[in-house]
C-alpha cells in the first residue's frame, strides 16, 4: 500500500510527543522517553498557562524526530486557548490552561443575571471557567492591545489547535469537536453563536474557521518535506477514538490530570435534564452528521496522586498497591478528590478536597487507599449519570497512568458493575489521532490492530450502598472554598 505511515502529535497539559502508526498494526514511539515536557506557569494562585512558542517548538521536535511520513494528526488540550496577532503570528499572551480558574467570579456575576440557561441550550455546557469563551473574554478585557487589534480585524483567538494550525500551515482554522468545547458554539446550527459571543466579549470576526475533524487542513513544509495535516481534534476524543468505541454505548475514561469521560450517543443530542453531563459533539467527518456523545469530567486523578506524593504520603510508586482486602471506603474512610473543585455533575468550585472517617486507626497505606477509591469513586459518579441518560454496555475503557494500577481498576470494576478494559498500549490518544489521520487520508481498508488488552472483571459488592454513602460525604465538600 502506498501510504504507510502516519504521525500522531500527543499536545498534552503537561507535554508533547510523537507515534508513528504503520499499515501493519504496529506503532512507535518518538518522544516517549524524552517526552518534552513545557513550563506550567503559575503567576497567581488559581492561575495556570503555558508559554506557546515554547510548545509550537516542541511540536516540531517531534514532527522532525518522525521522519518521512503519509499524513499528520493532531489533538490538543481541548479548552485552552492563545490569542495572537494574525500579521505578526506573535501571541500576544500565554496559553491560558483549562485548570485556570481566574474568571470564576465574572462567571458568578453571568449566573446571578440568569445567563447560564441560555449558554446551556445552546452548547450543552454549564458556565464555568474550564471552557475556553470566559478565558477568551478575559484576553479582550485584560491584555493591552487586544482590543485594538480586534478593531482592526487583526486579533486571533482560538483554542490551541487553531493557533498550532496557523502557525504550521498557514490556515486559521478549527474543528467542530474543538469548537464545541469553547461556549461560543452552537451544537443545534453547529457555527459560531453570535449571542455567545456578545455576552463572553468575544468578537466573533477573531474566531476561526470551523471545519470536519478529518481532511486536509493545511501542508506542512518541514526538513524539506511536504506533508498534509489530516486531522485534528480534542484529546480525549481522540482517545474514544483510539480505544475503538464507534458505537452508541461505548464509553472510556481517560486518567490523566483529571479523569475526562465520554460515551457515544449516536447522531443525536441527548437531553441530559439535572445530571449536570455535558450533551458534545465527538467528531464530524466529511458528508455525515456529527457523531454526539456525552461528557464529564472529575478535575483531579493524577494531580490528586501527585498531590499526595508532594506532601510526603508516598515516595514511590510501588505503594499504591498491596492494599487490605477490604476497601478503606468499607471501613468508613472516604477522600474527596476535589482539590480544584467538583467538575462534572456539581461543577462547583467552591468545594474542597477532603478525607472523611479520619481516626487513631487510619495510617498512611489506609489513606493512600481512599485516595485512590475517592478518584474511582468520582469517576463512577459519572458513569452512573451517563448510563441513566443513554444506556452504556458492559464495558468501560479506561487509559492514562492509573489505567495500570490493579488495585484502582478493580475496585472501578467493582463499583460500576462493568467489566474495565486497558489496553497495554500506552499511548491511546496518539494512536487515535494516527488512526484519524490515516481515516482522513482517505484510506478506507480496515486494519487489523495489533492491540493487547488487560480486563478486570466486577465482583460481587454492595454498590448502590457505597455511592449513596459517598454521595452525602461529597456533599460536605462543597462551599468549603472561598
Amino acid at each position: 500500500m502506498r501510504n504507510q505511515r502516519y504521525a500522531a502529535i500527543d499536545q498534552g497539559t503537561t507535554s508533547t510527543k510523537a507515534i508513528v502508526f504503520g499499515e501493519s498494526g504496529e506503532y512507535q514511539s518518538c518522544h516517549s522517553i524524552m517526552n518534552l515536557t513545557h513550563k506550567q506557569i503559575t503567576p497567581k494562585s488559581g492561575w495556570v498557562e503555558h508559554d506557546p512558542e515554547e510548545i509550537l517548538a516542541n511540536i516540531r521536535k517531534c514532527l522532525s524526530s518522525c521522519g518521512p511520513v503519509d499524513a499528520i494528526g493532531i489533538c490538543h488540550q481541548g479548552e485552552s486557548i492563545i490569542a495572537w496577532n494574525a500579521e505578526t503570528g506573535q501571541p500576544i499572551y500565554n496559553a491560558i490552561v483549562w485548570q485556570d480558574m481566574r474568571t470564576e467570579n465574572e462567571l458568578q456575576g453571568m449566573r446571578q443575571d440568569k445567563l447560564e440557561s441560555i449558554v446551556k441550550q445552546k452548547t450543552g455546557l454549564p458556565l464555568d471557567p474550564y471552557f475556553s469563551a470566559s478565558k477568551m473574554g478575559w484576553i479582550l478585557k485584560h491584555v493591552k492591545g487586544a482590543k485594538e487589534l480586534a478593531n482592526k480585524g487583526r486579533l486571533r483567538i482560538g483554542t490551541m489547535d487553531s493557533f498550532f494550525l496557523d502557525r504550521l500551515c498557514g490556515n486559521f482554522c478549527t474543528d467542530f469537536n474543538s469548537a464545541s468545547r469553547t461556549s461560543l458554539f452552537n451544537i443545534h446550527t453547529l457555527e459560531w453563536d453570535a449571542e455567545l459571543c456578545e455576552m463572553f466579549g468575544v468578537p466573533i470576526h477573531c474566531l476561526p474557521e470551523i471545519r470536519d475533524s478529518i481532511g486536509v487542513f493545511g501542508t506542512l513544509v518541514q526538513d524539506g518535506r511536504n506533508t498534509p495535516i489530516t486531522a485534528s481534534l480534542v484529546d480525549q476524543f481522540a482517545g474514544i477514538y483510539g480505544h475503538g468505541c464507534t458505537n452508541k454505548g461505548d464509553a472510556k475514561v481517560t486518567l490523566g490530570t483529571g479523569a475526562f469521560i465520554q460515551s457515544l450517543t449516536g447522531n443525536e443530542i441527548r437531553d441530559v435534564g439535572n445530571t449536570g453531563l455535558l450533551p458534545t459533539l465527538c467528531w464530524k467527518f466529511p458528508g455525515e452528521e456529527p457523531v454526539f456523545g456525552l461528557d464529564g469530567g472529575v478535575y483531579n486523578a493524577a494531580s490528586a496522586v501527585n498531590w499526595a506524593r508532594s506532601i510526603g504520603l508516598f515516595c514511590d510508586y510501588d505503594e499504591l498497591k498491596n492494599f487490605s482486602p477490604h476497601s478503606a471506603v468499607s471501613r468508613g474512610l472516604a477522600f474527596v478528590p476535589a482539590l480544584s473543585g467538583l467538575g462534572c455533575p456539581y461543577w462547583d468550585r467552591s468545594a474542597a478536597g477532603l478525607w472523611a472517617g479520619l481516626s487513631l486507626e487510619i495510617n498512611r497505606k489506609d489513606m493512600l487507599q481512599s485516595l485512590l477509591e475517592g478518584i474511582a469513586l468520582r469517576t463512577a459518579e459519572v458513569i452512573e449519570a451517563m448510563d441513566s441518560i443513554s444506556a452504556l454496555g458492559d464495558k468501560v475503557y479506561v487509559d492514562g497512568g492509573l489505567s495500570a494500577n490493579s488495585y484502582f481498576k478493580q475496585f472501578l470494576a467493582d463499583i460500576l458493575g462493568k467489566t474495565i478494559v486497558s489496553p497495554l498500549n500506552e499511548e491511546i490518544t496518539a494512536l487515535g489521532t494516527a488512526m484519524l489521520a490515516r481515516k482522513g487520508l482517505g484510506v478506507k481498508e480496515k486494519i487489523n490492530l495489533k492491540q493487547e488488552v488487560d480486563l478486570i472483571t466486577p465482583r460481587k459488592t454492595d454498590r448502590k450502598k457505597i455511592l449513596d454513602k459517598y454521595k452525602d460525604i461529597i456533599s460536605r465538600s462543597r462551599g468549603l472554598r472561598e
